[in-house]
């Protein structure tokens, strides 16, 4: 029997590398693979014209829209694989102004906040973390959205809690980097680092030392934050479930490659310097793995993700991960 074929869209990770590059394949499938960055212009395209049979998306966008339409909303023709191809620490991602009187976590509480979208992945662990580690009442901030180092331009896709918040759009700047060197707002949370922290010695990081905080915060929870999935094409999916399996199988066989590269100690493979010590260091604190597939892995950074939402309002009460993401037992 001919292979199908399958369109696939994601970032050009080195964890996908391999099956980029049809060095693996998956079973019974023939993939036709686009990658780019910024990765956000795939949700997009995903999210409101389907562009492709199967996709990386934002975790929040899946999980809301999914789990809104099971509950009898509108539909949301995709399911998700447990396959992560983005995960990031984010307690680097807070951004200050020396000048407006932040000096630990708990300062940040009544103050302009500057954020992507609010219903960003980055922003929804960063806020969760937030309330759980440092006791931040985050309902006194208010909340100005806007794009970083761009502006920011709205899109169909986006989803809003289920209840009032205290958002507003940026004013006099173009950009949230630029209001935060001015002094318009107070910090900034978000996935893209400022432009105006390399160009202002006003705009600084609140945690300095944030790897030795996010290390700290692993050991302490197990979670390193995961911000994308991988969806399929309900028309596709419904037709032919077979391929939730294959796919998942073909992305964990890229994800060893890459990691069985990294590991070759004859050359270097990325750019960069200290790249053996620094997976030396993974090894030792992620236990061998630190991008584990799989819902049985995740479950517990699923479900604390998931309880933000519902904490945010984004959702009414948690979803069963189970109905959230396809078997590929």
């Amino acid at each position: 029997m001919a292979d199908l074929n399958l369109s696939v869209a994601t970032g050009p990770y080195d964890r996908v590398a391999s099956l980029r590059l049809g060095e693996i394949k998956p079973e019974g499938i023939t993939l036709d693979y686009h990658a780019q960055v910024p990765v956000h212009g795939i949700f997009v395209a995903m999210a409101e014209r389907e562009a492709w049979d199967a996709s990386e998306m934002s975790l929040a966008l899946y999980t809301v829209k999914r789990a809104r339409a099971l509950a009898g909303g509108e539909p949301f023709p995709f399911t998700a694989i447990p396959v992560f191809p983005s995960r990031v620490f984010r307690h680097g991602n807070i951004f200050i102004n020396r000048q407006a009187g932040i000096n630990t976590p708990k300062d940040l509480e009544g103050k302009r906040i500057g954020i992507q979208e609010y219903r960003q992945s980055a922003g929804i662990w960063i806020r969760g973390i937030l309330r759980d580690e440092y006791g931040v009442d985050t309902e006194t901030i208010q909340w100005i959205e806007g794009g970083v180092n761009e502006p920011r331009k709205a899109t169909a896709s986006d989803i809003r809690p289920d209840r009032d918040i205290n958002i507003v759009e940026l004013g006099t700047a173009d950009t949230l980097s630029a209001a935060l060197a001015t002094g318009e707002i107070d910090a900034i949370i978000a996935a893209r680092q400022p432009c105006s922290s390399q160009t202002s010695d006003d705009v600084v990081r609140l945690i300095p030392d944030y790897r030795d905080a996010e290390r700290a915060y692993f050991k302490k929870t197990g979670i390193f934050p995961i911000m994308h999935t991988l969806v399929i094409r309900d028309a596709v999916y419904n037709e032919n479930p077979w391929i939730a399996k294959n796919l998942f199988n073909a992305f964990e066989a890229s994800k060893a490659k890459a990691a069985e590269l990294m590991a070759y100690t004859g050359a270097i493979v990325v750019m960069t310097p200290w790249l053996h010590d620094a997976v030396d260091e993974m090894s030792a604190i992620f236990n061998g793995d630190a991008w584990p597939y799989g819902l049985e892995a995740n479950r517990r950074h699923l479900e604390t993700f998931t309880r933000y939402l519902v904490e945010e309002g984004f959702l009414s009460e948690t979803p069963a991960l189970d109905d959230i993401f396809a078997s590929v037992g």
